[in-house]
């Protein structure tokens, strides 16, 4: 903790660009404490979650996933990083899943949620579809709406 409070970091400690206020809002959104959140992510007590908040320590890269995914945000929202609106498929290389695995979470045929991913259906998928995927990389389902949206628009545009 010394070492942290210095400004130095164990080796393989922590991840340096963890927003605290970014994992704070997430959670509120979420509707949970952070006890809940902590037992979510396989640490203990709420403890850990409040210091994650208070800036006074990062979580490790495998726990910032664990978060964003138990919050059903991004990655680069906890990091803090502002990034452009992704297309479908750039949100599924994020997480670094094949087309098939997301086709499963939302319910469909590989080749649908390949055309999807391409743009060439422009019909938005339903509800559960939506919540699957989103779940599935780890975003809220506005940004898969926004994502497919953008796939469609890239397609007409190409």
């Amino acid at each position: 903790m010394i070492g942290i409070a210095l400004g130095r970091r164990p080796y393989g400690c922590c991840v340096p660009d963890f927003s605290p206020s970014a994992l704070r809002s997430a959670r509120v959104r979420a509707g949970l404490t952070q006890h809940e959140l902590a037992r979510l992510v396989g640490v203990s007590g709420g403890e850990r979650v409040s210091v994650w908040e208070r800036g006074e320590m990062a979580p490790r890269a495998r726990t910032v996933s664990a978060l964003a995914i138990a919050l059903n945000v991004s990655v680069e929202e906890l990091l803090g990083i502002a990034s452009e609106a992704p297309d479908l498929r750039a949100l599924r290389r994020r997480v670094a899943l094949s087309t098939a695995e997301v086709a499963e979470s939302a319910f469909v045929s590989t080749s649908t949620y390949e055309r999807w991913e391409r743009g060439v259906s422009s019909r938005m998928p339903g509800v559960d579809s939506l919540r699957g995927m989103a779940a599935k990389l780890a975003v809220d389902q506005l940004a898969v709406r926004r994502a497919f949206q953008l796939a469609v628009k890239n397609a007409r545009h190409a």
